[in-house]
């Protein structure tokens, strides 16, 4: 009996929305939006649901262009801690700054953000260029933890504390908080923590506010397993080592690819040699400048000892 043939990388197919997302242009309900909206092409033809591509397929994606690879660089997720008047989106029609203009773009590829923080929010904002990690993150089904520490203004009764916690009828459903911790304050300003699985526009401040209590401050402290860092600036980035990649992969149960790991190993080598290399013989231009001004010296030193002979020879004929 015939051995199958295993498919090349280059020949294997997948539906257009999960490629696109693997290659970070965004969520998988996101393409499937703009494929309903028909703003996705494969090789010129318009894409529909259910639409397979494989590596070397052009994709036009709106106005940008993109072409299928058999796999994506290097997995990345930042943590960005948002400050208040930056919104989350790529671009402002009234000028206002942005988050994707604070974290800077990709050479290849693009920064999908986790969920989003409102204007006069701030806190833990989370982005990544691997777009079934995005998929994952944001997906109700997941049922990812939210913390926010909530700074609120009015009294907050036992009553209340009672009716967020069981659920509150609003225009999108019943929505509640999972857990309401006291976070300490004094006069009509005070701070709780609360967490939530859902991510719906507004949620936290539209639950306050469906008892009459103010929210004046709002912070994103924890998404999930990560935690806002408290050296991380208002403002500031950072971005999450290997390992903390992996840890958050296993925590949304989805499989690392197994290819990561060669690709980081090589990476890792690389640098390594290079600090080896450097450690030797310093960097090009230094060895360079070394081995230049050496040999200058010795020119200059072979001149002077011929001038020295040349003064003995007039010096013996005088």
């Amino acid at each position: 009996m015939a051995e199958e043939r295993e498919t090349p990388e280059h020949e294997k197919q997948e539906r257009v929305q999960k490629a696109l997302a693997r290659m970070g242009y965004g969520s998988r309900r996101e393409i499937e939006r703009l494929i309903g909206e028909q703003k996705i092409r494969i090789n010129g033809q318009l894409a529909k649901l259910g639409d397979h591509v494989k590596a070397g397929d052009k994709i036009n994606i709106g106005n940008r262009r993109a072409v299928i690879s058999s796999d994506v660089g290097r997995i990345r997720v930042l943590i960005y801690n948002k400050p208040e008047g930056e919104i989350c989106t790529q671009k402002d029609e009234k000028g206002r700054k942005t988050v994707f203009e604070s974290i800077g773009q990709l050479q290849s590829g693009r920064w999908i953000s986790v969920g989003r923080l409102d204007i006069n929010s701030s806190g833990l904002l989370l982005f990544t260029n691997y777009g079934e990690l995005a998929n994952k993150l944001m997906h109700p089904s997941s049922e990812i933890e939210r913390e926010y520490a909530v700074r609120v203004n009015g009294e907050v009764t036992d009553d209340i504390v009672k009716r967020l916690l069981k659920g509150v009828e609003l225009e999108d459903g019943l929505l509640k908080f999972d857990s309401i911790t006291d976070g300490g304050g004094q006069g009509a300003n005070h701070w709780y923590n609360v967490t939530l699985k859902e991510g719906k526009n507004r949620e936290v401040r539209r639950l306050w506010q469906s008892q009459d209590v103010r929210v004046s401050r709002l912070i994103r402290v924890r998404y999930g397993n990560l935690t806002l860092p408290r050296t991380l600036k208002l403002g500031r980035k950072t971005e999450l080592s290997l390992d903390e990649i992996k840890a958050l992969f296993d925590f949304v149960k989805l499989e690392w690819p197994e290819s990561r790991d060669a690709m980081a190993k090589q990476r890792s080598d690389k640098a390594k040699n290079l600090s080896i290399k450097n450690q030797l013989y310093g960097s090009g231009s230094r060895a360079k400048t070394s081995r230049s001004g050496g040999g200058h010296k010795h020119k200059a030193g072979l001149r002077k000892k011929a001038k020295s002979v040349q003064s003995k020879v007039k010096s013996k004929h005088r």
